[in-house]
């Protein structure tokens, strides 16, 4: 199973629930494609539900860290939520989590986009 989505808004807030793997190929692809697609949208708040990402290589962190610098130079934030164990570990363990504000509920990062 590639790389899916769904998406909805709360207020200013877009929020992406990605399910599968980030990997290189289509993973990559996709999430790249998603997050330009949301910029050129508008969406300048973009919250990337990790609930459902049961695994992601090191193109796919590579992919989240061009993300955030993406976001940032089109005047927008990109923050995550519900880190799976596994995501966690490997985003820690390369020291990516210093780059984006991560959030294990809902309520909280989207508070966060507000202050």
């Amino acid at each position: 199973m590639g790389l899916e989505h769904f998406d909805w808004e709360v207020g200013d807030v877009f929020v992406l629930h990605l399910q599968g793997p980030i990997t290189f190929g289509d993973g990559t692809r996709k999430l790249r494609q998603l997050i330009q697609d949301s910029l050129n949208a508008g969406k300048k708040k973009i919250l990337l539900n990790m609930a459902e990402v049961y695994y992601i290589d090191s193109s796919g962190l590579g992919e989240l860290v061009a993300a955030h610098t993406t976001a940032a130079h089109h005047g927008g934030k990109l923050k995550l939520m519900k880190l799976t164990k596994k995501v966690q570990d490997v985003v820690q363990l390369t020291k990516v989590h210093r780059v984006f504000e991560v959030f294990n509920d809902e309520a909280s990062a989207l508070k966060s986009f507000a202050e």
